[in-house]
């Protein structure tokens, strides 16, 4: 049991002594360059998606690709991936 006390007691000592916190302004800094690169990387995976045609729907047991069924749905089509028994 002394050895969890001293562990917490050494803890908080280094947690408040010995570790050098951000200031408000580079947590702002921070949190935009977070923000950035989560729209950068969300807009280039809704453009692979788009691309190679994930959002295949059927409509009648036939694939419905909607305006563009990418790459992949070319390659799917073809091979005639999408055939339901």
């Amino acid at each position: 049991m002394a050895n969890i006390i001293q562990y917490i007691e050494e803890s908080y000592n280094e947690l408040v002594h010995k570790v050098t916190w951000p200031t408000w302004d580079q947590l702002q800094s921070s949190s935009i360059v977070v923000l950035v690169a989560s729209v950068i990387f969300a807009l280039l995976i809704f453009a692979m998606d788009y691309l190679f045609g994930i959002n295949v729907k059927f409509v009648n047991e036939s694939p419905d690709f909607g305006a563009w069924p990418g790459i992949l749905g070319f390659y799917y089509e073809f091979i005639g991936a999408y055939k339901i028994k």
